[in-house]
């Protein structure tokens, strides 16, 4: 496993870290017992960067980690988690919304306690809001609230998850000296982020976690027009209507695009997220053993060619509007 310097806050952590949505919600079904032991290969495997929200089944992806960690006690394993808006409200917050009814001072006091509890610990180490719009950057009233948190020895590090459509509203942020880290949506459909994003979080010294290196495990090649997904897996929403077909065809065409010059379609993929040097760490999904060795296993694989990686970038997809219409 190789490791990079995570921005200012200056840990070497896992250029490749577990994404652990999967094993809280949403997914289809998942045993815990697969968690488990998918966390412990992880980290097994050389990876110490773990990234869960309290979304991620009301605590439980935070409190699997949790257990995890305090079984492996002694091993050092930094923990990103996330704070979702407070309900009722749209998701991601409208530009109407104010700060302090969606992420209030006492609403976050509360739910840093959640996580506390759920990670066994006293401190936490990462805690990003999720999510964010860019009608609160001229009053960052949560980001206030979470210096004071800071100041209090309850949490390290200070981040914001992107909100998918307006990635970029982070940027004045970064500008300001407000965060220690941003978490963003970066492969090979979804390259935008090269255009300013990473050149600031780079001027900066914030780190970056990319999500979303298969695009949902679309860029994995596994996904076909005719696959059907469990019920309350939320990718019947995302590939809704003709959204899978349409992907699978792209998808198609990159894999033609790598040919041979890569193992497979999934390494392709995260080694394109690997290449910006601005990137801290990529956090592919995790949900099992097999995925914990196949995508940790790819740091020790030599990087993506330049070669292979400029015809790669003529794969940039535009569709901002994807989450919320066709």
């Amino acid at each position: 496993m190789k490791y990079r310097t995570f921005g200012r806050l200056g840990w070497r952590v896992s250029e490749i870290g577990f994404g652990a949505w999967a094993i809280g919600s949403h997914w289809g079904e998942q045993r815990d017992e697969d968690s488990i032991q998918a966390l412990h290969r992880a980290l097994e495997l050389g990876c110490n960067f773990i990234d869960t929200a309290q979304a991620y089944g009301d605590g439980r992806s935070e409190r699997l980690i949790g257990r995890v960690l305090k079984e492996r006690s002694g091993e050092r394993a930094y923990v990103a988690t996330k704070i979702p808006t407070r309900r009722p409200g749209d998701w991601p917050p409208s530009p109407y919304d104010r700060i302090e009814d969606r992420f209030p001072e006492a609403y976050l006091r509360e739910r840093i306690e959640f996580s506390l509890r759920n990670l066994q610990t006293d401190c936490l180490d990462l805690v990003q809001l999720h999510t964010w719009t860019r009608a609160w950057n001229r009053r960052p009233a949560a980001l206030e609230v979470l210096r004071d948190l800071q100041k209090e020895g309850k949490l390290r590090g200070i981040g914001i998850s992107t909100p998918e459509h307006d990635q970029n509203a982070v940027i004045d942020l970064m500008r300001g000296g407000w965060l220690d880290s941003v978490q963003v949506i970066y492969n090979i459909f979804e390259q935008e982020p090269q255009a300013e994003l990473f050149p600031v979080a780079a001027e900066c010294n914030v780190g970056v976690i990319v999500r979303m290196p298969f695009d949902e495990s679309a860029l994995t090649g596994k996904l076909t027009p005719q696959t059907k997904f469990e019920p309350g897996d939320f990718r019947n929403r995302y590939f809704s209507g003709d959204r899978l077909e349409r992907t699978a065809k792209r998808v198609e065409q990159i894999r033609a695009e790598v040919g041979s010059a890569e193992p497979d379609l999934a390494t392709a993929a995260l080694k394109f997220c690997l290449k910006p040097a601005a990137v801290s760490t990529v956090i592919p999904g995790i949900r099992n053993v097999r995925q914990a060795e196949m995508n940790l296993t790819v740091s020790d694989q030599p990087p993506l060619s330049d070669e292979l990686e400029q015809r790669l970038r003529r794969h940039y997809w535009r569709r901002a509007f994807w989450y919320s219409g066709k």
